[in-house]
Order: structure tokens, then sequence, then C-alpha cells
């Protein structure tokens, strides 16, 4: 079997390559870091997230081994999510993306009005 070759178009690394440079991905990843949360703690802590993309990017996130989903017998149910230790081994590198944003933002925000201030297409 050849190593994987992720700039290659029909190398399956492509799809996880996917996965984990989305945004809602990072921003689960990087609060189930700190600590466990209830779907709906999760929806409030991560603005802007619908129900049905926090729903399917936990969903593959468990599929993916990267968390986990514990139903907890109560009524109504609750359903707490937390990180694996293969979701933990991720989650350093995908956080330092988070933190790249945090600290950089306004340079490219200003890179941006250069540019398109210039005319650039």
């Amino acid at each position: 079997m050849l190593p994987p070759n992720t700039y290659s178009s029909d190398c399956p690394t492509r799809l996880l390559l996917d996965r984990i440079a989305n945004k809602w991905t990072v921003l689960v990843l990087s609060l189930l870091t700190v600590q466990t949360f209830r779907f709906n703690e999760l929806r409030r802590q991560i603005e802007g997230i619908s129900q049905k993309m926090l729903s399917q990017t936990l969903r593959s996130l468990e599929r993916d081994g990267l968390i986990n989903r514990k139903v907890i017998a109560t009524v109504p149910v609750t359903v707490e999510y937390s990180i694996t230790p293969l979701g933990r081994t991720l989650s350093v590198t995908v956080d330092s993306l988070r933190l790249w944003a945090e600290e950089h933002f306004s340079d490219v925000l200003a890179s941006q009005r250069r540019y398109d201030s210039a005319g650039q297409d």
C-alpha cells in the first residue's frame, strides 16, 4: 500500500482534511478540549451555528472517533459530548488555527482593504 498523498485528487485523506478544516469543527473541538458540554450549551457558546449544522458536525466528529456522545437517562434525556484521546491529538493543531485567526485577523483585513482599494480583481 502506498503512503497517503494528500495532493492526489483520489486520496482519502482529503475527506478528513475537509472535515477538520471546517470552521464549526475547529470551534467544537476547541470548546470540548476545555470541558464536556451538552448540545444546547455548545449551541449557546458557538454563536451563529444552526441546530442542524451543530448536529451534523457532532455526528461527523463522533463517527470519526474524535468526540464521544453520552446519553444520560433523565427526563428529558440529557446528551453530553466530550473529546476522545484521538480528538485531543487533533485539537492542539486545530486550536492553533483558531488562535492564529484571533491574533492576525486585523492584519488580514488590512491586506484585504489594500488589495480592494488598489482595484485588484
